[in-house]
């Protein structure tokens, strides 16, 4: 949800060229699976269009991803935990919580 929240909020302020904004899991019971219903639904009634919501499907974050991406945002403190672990650490202090 946090991801097309912050793609709708960047596209608003017509800055989304300034962006590649992109969310994975920590966890593994999720990857490949769409978005779930009740999420859609509240997507859905904030204006986010349902072509968006139908093309993403959890992926599992990589160590790559560190490099890949400036900011690297956890939900709580069990994701920064995850986080730490995949990524082996954090020594550019790339993560914070949202």
């Amino acid at each position: 949800m946090a991801e097309f929240i912050l793609r709708d909020m960047v596209r608003a302020r017509n800055l989304a060229a300034e962006f590649y904004i992109e969310s994975a899991a920590t966890s593994t019971e999720e990857i490949g699976n769409p978005v779930h219903h009740g999420t859609r639904r509240k997507l859905l009634e904030h204006g986010i269009s349902q072509e968006e919501i139908s093309q993403k499907h959890a992926r599992q974050m990589r160590k790559e991803d560190y490099n890949k991406f400036d900011y690297i945002i956890g939900m709580d403190s069990s994701n920064l935990r995850g986080m730490q672990r995949i990524c082996g650490g954090d020594p550019e202090h790339k993560f914070s919580l949202l």
